[in-house]
């Protein structure tokens, strides 16, 4: 099976939106992507392959995972997130043991985001969530924001207090991406409740990377926006 999915693969493969793709995700020497190989498959024909291809054994999915190709890699995610919604309690804690041991592998911001809230923050959502500080305070970029984005889970059940403790931990974090991410969830935590949002906002607002504020407030009116980037609130 994971021949045929490769052959598929090869099949669609897009020469011109690869080089496009590797742009974009920062694959040159030094960039966050570095080294990352594309095909030029769209994520909407990606996720097709995948439904395809869901009955996928685990050891060919961690074959795929360890790929250098970036849309093997997100098929794997993508295969693995079909098997966790179909599985009993035995299988969730399987597939999220796997994600977890393999997490330096879900290594561009993508393959974080699609994966993470579905498979980590949908396992822990009512138990210890000790592993989130953990990846937090790592030294994985991909790890950090693994940490983070998982959240996003907690906070569509308006549980919102381990993003608000993650999100202080990774606020003097340097990265342009654990920024974008942690005012995305905080973002996220505002549509539900705008208070909290403001509050964790007014405590900690010498700490806030200018991005983190930016993606923060954003769906707040242009007056208000402005005010809160001049300090000014």
């Amino acid at each position: 099976m994971l021949f045929r999915l490769r052959k598929e693969l090869k099949r669609y493969a897009h020469p011109e939106k690869a080089k496009s793709l590797q742009r974009f995700f920062k694959t040159d020497k030094g960039e966050y992507g570095e080294g990352d190989v594309f095909l030029g498959i769209s994520v909407p024909l990606s996720r097709k392959i995948a439904r395809e291809f869901s009955e996928l054994e685990m050891k060919d999915i961690k074959k795929l995972l360890f790929s250098q190709i970036h849309e093997e890699r997100l098929i794997s995610l993508l295969i693995l997130i079909e098997k966790y919604k179909k599985s009993d309690l035995r299988m969730k804690e399987e597939i999220f043991n796997f994600y977890v041991k393999n997490a330096t592998q879900v290594n561009n911001w993508d393959l974080v985001d699609l994966s993470a809230p579905n498979i980590i923050g949908n396992f822990l959502k009512n138990r210890n969530k000790e592993i989130l500080y953990k990846f937090a305070n790592s030294d994985s970029l991909w790890k950090k924001r693994i940490g983070i984005v998982s959240t996003f889970e907690f906070i569509r059940n308006n549980n919102f207090s381990d993003c608000l403790k993650i999100s202080k931990i990774l606020l003097k974090n340097n990265h342009d991406l654990i920024h974008k991410a942690v005012g995305w969830m905080l973002r996220e935590v505002g549509k539900r409740d705008v208070k909290i949002l403001e509050e964790f906002l007014r405590k900690n607002y010498n700490d806030i990377p200018r991005t983190t504020l930016r993606y923060a407030i954003e769906r707040f009116y242009e007056e208000k926006r402005k005010g809160w980037l001049k300090g000014e609130f």
